[in-house]
């Protein structure tokens, strides 16, 4: 944290010294709070990550897309491996509050324009975010890490497989891809989606299930805002492909800590997180099939 905390201070944008305040919570990059010439900002420190995916130019070119839609605040400045952007006040959403009904359907307009505008305004080039894909990378990277799951990982990736089969066909929209409840902040008037590390091209039913499966989503609600994203009734097809991609979003969040258990140097119990996620998927692998 000290050397990401002297990459804040080294930044060419401050006016003078500055003392970076670390703000907790980050499961992928460390994160301050900066005061500069009266005014405060929030700053990302993160190289790119190969074994997720993650690619610096693709978040900045996202963060500001989305900046453009009104959905993130402001990129003020970016260098290679930094982001610096408007502070904004507010609270960060836990998973209680993002499964109300009333957040629900302050989420959804969000989603919509993350999906259907952020195109418009993305440049360069751009990714695309299949799960299936990275399951199977994060099967390789596994392997190759000598990772203490590699018993079980011909069985996961058999499930994957399954799993891309039902989804089937797809829809391609830009999605944010990471719907965790900490990447939501209610400012009051107004609610912000933040943390494009993994945006890109993807079918739309995977951030309406990430989101879900993230938040533990009461299934009532579940439907009501599949049938409000797609604006018809849900039908039986449109249910299992749903639940599938449900199922690879477990799976995936399950791999991800698996990899990080490995190549992560952040200060966060990865090992439980597994374990967490890994009976979820479980739970919601066995209610798929007893479709």
């Amino acid at each position: 944290m000290q050397e990401a905390m002297a990459r804040v201070q080294a930044l060419t944008c401050w006016s003078g010294e500055v003392r970076p305040e670390i703000i907790k919570g980050g499961i992928t990059n460390a994160n301050f709070r900066v005061l500069d010439a009266g005014q405060r900002y929030f700053v990302r420190i993160g190289d790119d990550i190969p074994v997720h995916g993650v690619m610096r130019f693709n978040e900045l070119a996202a963060s500001k897309a989305a900046a453009a839609c009104g959905l993130s605040p402001k990129v003020i400045h970016a260098e290679p491996g930094a982001l610096v952007f408007e502070f904004v006040d507010g609270k960060t959403l836990s998973a209680e509050d993002v499964r109300r009904p009333d957040m629900l359907a302050r989420i959804l307009p969000l989603i919509r324009k993350c999906h259907r505008e952020m195109p418009l305004h993305v440049t360069g080039p751009a990714l695309i975010f299949w799960v299936f894909h990275v399951l199977r990378d994060y099967g390789h990277s596994l392997e190759a890490s000598k990772s203490r799951h590699i018993a079980t990982l011909p069985r996961l990736l058999g499930v994957a497989a399954e799993l891309e089969k039902a989804v089937g066909q797809v829809e391609i929209v830009y999605g944010h891809n990471d719907l965790l409840p900490t990447n939501f902040i209610d400012a009051g008037s107004k609610l912000w989606l933040i943390d494009w590390d993994y945006a890109g091209f993807n079918s739309p039913l995977f951030d309406l299930a990430n989101l879900c499966s993230n938040n533990e989503v009461l299934e009532a609600d579940e439907t009501w805002l599949l049938e409000a994203y797609f604006e018809r009734p849900v039908n039986a097809d449109l249910l299992r492909r749903y639940h599938a991609m449900k199922c690879a979003s477990l799976l995936r969040e399950t791999m991800w800590s698996m990899i990080s258990e490995i190549h992560s140097t952040l200060d966060f119990d990865y090992v439980a997180y597994t374990a967490e996620n890994l009976a979820r998927f479980e739970r919601t692998l066995g209610d798929f099939r007893n479709m």
